[in-house]
């Protein structure tokens, strides 16, 4: 059970919601933390808990049946998912992995049930949030199959700096360029040459401790 303070701290759609609903949110929170490349879930879990990420970063993948590594998308601080899973109360049906020590914060089912039934302001993030995750999956299968490294790595970061999926990131992550490359389904080499053209274009600055983005914009649209 966290405080309001801390419910307010760790989730950003709690803003929204009436001092009943944050009361109810916040009896419904609990939190932990996962080690560097520990699993909060695989492909096939049930968990019924709506997820966030307090601090860190946690990389949403699969393996397909042959074996290929399929990366679709990473997840940075403030960003909650697994609502369609709890909605349609079925398995989930992707890995999710920290990439580094990461905090993460837990609303549990019946809470989440109840905020989908009786919050409107819960609803409003609800479909925003949806509508974004929808524009990125549709995005990101153009990308694959259009756009040359470079691009595509400028995709990854900025959803990764994405203000409705990762409202608590601002301009600076901490991130390596090893992880850039497992977000993006892309070597370590590949990342650090497509990252240093995105330097070279102004639209980042890679710092010892992660990156910076100087140019949301930019990112979103580099390579049409």
């Amino acid at each position: 059970m966290a405080s309001l303070e801390r419910l307010y701290e760790v989730a950003a759609w709690a803003r929204e919601l009436t001092d009943e609903e944050a009361e109810r949110a916040r009896c419904g929170i609990t939190e932990k933390t996962l080690a560097a490349n520990s699993y909060l879930v695989h492909h096939g879990d049930r968990l019924d808990a709506w997820t966030g990420v307090v601090s860190g970063v946690v990389k949403m993948s699969t393996v397909t049946e042959t074996g290929k590594a399929m990366s679709y998308t990473g997840i940075a601080d403030g960003g909650w998912f697994g609502e369609g899973s709890i909605l349609k109360g079925e398995p989930r049906q992707y890995d999710i992995v920290a990439l580094r020590e990461t905090r993460i914060a837990y609303l549990n089912g019946a809470t989440f049930r109840w905020l989908y039934e009786n919050s409107t302001g819960f609803n409003r993030f609800l479909v925003r949030q949806l509508n974004e995750r929808l524009g990125q999956f549709i995005a990101f299968l153009g990308h694959d199959r259009m756009l040359g490294a470079p691009a595509r790595l400028a995709r990854c970061i900025a959803w990764l700096f994405n203000p409705v999926l990762s409202p608590g990131v601002g301009e600076h992550l901490d991130v390596s360029q090893e992880e850039l490359g497992l977000l993006s389904g892309m070597s370590r080499q590949m990342a650090n040459r497509s990252l240093k053209t995105l330097e070279d274009a102004g639209l980042v600055r890679i710092e010892h401790d992660g990156i910076t983005v100087l140019d949301l914009a930019g990112l979103r649209y580099y390579g049409e």
